[in-house]
């Protein structure tokens, strides 16, 4: 009989990406064209745009969920590893909160004491230790979206992509996730691309908020923020944050030099 594996003792560290020249057409639309983006290792990016600029695409494609028409997509990580987060939590109804965040680890191989001892580990980090038992049924919205973050990050990945994840929950809830979110950042230091429609949220969590157009899938700016870390809550009423959000309202709206 193989041995159960273990799950993953430390955090990967995070994955460095390189597009050049980036294509993708569907018919006769041309979604992305010519993207040039370097990212980082352990950047945290925000993807900005209007409705049926590429955002979603864009992050199919560094994912391998789809392929470019034309281009050149690199990832430099020495042990790759990749989580994503749509904006539907996607749990499994008939799996406890622990069942469905330890789910990766089981489809991996990992054996029941350790994938449970790693799903309890992360319920804890995302504040739903006292959880573990309920069914997603039994879980406000945005507890169910705490539940996938903890799926995704169980298996240490170096490269986390979320695809809008907190767009349909209320203000309130959505910055509290925000905050955790930058804090299992702060700690892991993964790399992060981050699609959302709310720049504020983009100015709080990343460290660079590309700006795609809404036509012709160009990047039309790609701005870094000179705001401190930690961030914390009272951040958002300050005059660089504000100005950080206007900065980029402007060139959304089209009426705004690039930075």
């Amino acid at each position: 009989m193989t041995p159960a594996r273990q799950p993953p003792a430390a955090p990967r560290p995070g994955c460095g990406l390189r597009l050049r020249g980036l294509r993708r057409v569907f018919g006769a639309r041309t979604v992305i064209e010519g993207l040039d983006l370097d990212i980082a290792p352990g950047e945290f990016l925000a993807l900005l745009g209007s409705s049926g600029c590429g955002k979603s695409t864009l992050l199919r494609l560094i994912a391998g969920l789809d392929q470019p028409d034309g281009g050149l997509l690199q990832r430099h990580s020495g042990e790759p590893s990749l989580a994503y987060v749509f904006q539907d939590a996607s749990l499994m109804p008939w799996r406890t909160v622990l069942g469905n965040v330890a789910l990766p680890l089981e489809l991996a191989g990992v054996g029941r004491s350790g994938r449970e001892a790693a799903a309890h580990r992360l319920l804890a980090t995302v504040g739903l230790a006292d959880a573990a038992g309920r069914f997603p049924a039994e879980l406000s919205g945005g507890m169910r979206m705490r539940v996938s973050l903890a799926r995704a990050l169980i298996t240490q990945p170096s490269l986390l992509l979320l695809d809008e994840p907190f767009a349909a929950l209320d203000e309130f809830t959505r910055q509290h996730l925000d905050e955790h979110l930058q804090q299992i950042w702060l700690a892991r230091r993964m790399t992060v691309i981050f699609v959302t429609h709310a720049i504020g949220e983009a100015v709080f969590l990343a460290d660079r908020v590309a700006v795609l157009a809404g036509q012709g899938g160009r990047l039309l700016a790609d701005r870094r923020l000179d705001l401190p870390r930690p961030r914390p809550p009272e951040l958002r009423t300050t005059a660089g944050f504000v100005g950080e959000v206007q900065a980029l309202s402007r060139l959304l709206r089209g009426d705004g030099e690039r930075p």
